[in-house]
């Protein structure tokens, strides 16, 4: 400890909080190494680490209090329809891929913007202004990617292809899956908004 009271995992403290660290960040093995220290620190704050040794990443969330309530550290985002959608189909395919025993082989998932777009149009409603979503589809991945779900583009003879991160595992469960889709089947035939 430093004469200010700086301890050897604070910088590693200010990058979870500030979003999700990868392994390859220079920080990763102060995680690694103070992983206890950190979950000791943070708690102190409603907060709790969540470390994928095996995926790579690591991230901090908020412990829920009494009627699952938080102390709101941890910034809570809304996502539009579209948003919300398209985070759904992304989580399903990446279920489905890691459920695929003959894509064992490979660890991560890669999607092209048209696939992400089929898929998606598969959940909206047949009243939905699809037209608009086609209009916005490449803005709403480019928000998706600045929330950290998808990782920036790698390109293929010329093909835009984005890694879908294991991070969505974490943040939206086989129950939200189960949720929304029950939400949008209802939400399909009674016309109005979720």
């Amino acid at each position: 400890m430093s004469e200010y009271g700086i301890k050897p995992y604070s910088k590693a403290v200010v990058k979870l909080l500030k979003g999700v660290v990868e392994n390859n960040d220079t920080v990763w093995s102060d995680i690694l190494t103070y992983q206890t220290e950190i979950q000791d620190y943070i708690s102190l704050m409603g907060l709790e680490l969540i470390l994928k040794k095996d995926e790579g990443f690591a991230f901090i969330k908020q412990r829920t209090i009494d009627d699952a309530k938080t102390v709101n550290l941890v910034s809570r985002r809304q996502y539009g329809f579209e948003l919300s959608v398209m985070l759904v189909v992304l989580r399903q395919m990446l279920e489905d891929f890691d459920s695929n025993p003959t894509l064992s082989q490979a660890t991560d998932k890669y999607v092209t913007a048209f696939e992400i777009k089929e898929e998606t149009e598969m959940f909206l409603p047949s009243t939905y202004n699809k037209a608009k979503f086609e209009k916005e589809l490449d803005n709403n991945i480019e928000r998706i990617v600045d929330f950290g779900f998808l990782v920036a583009p790698k390109s293929n003879d010329g093909e835009t292809r984005y890694k879908i991160h294991r991070i969505i595992k974490e943040k939206i469960t086989l129950d939200d899956l189960l949720d929304f889709k029950k939400q949008l089947n209802d939400y399909d035939t009674s016309d109005q908004s979720i």
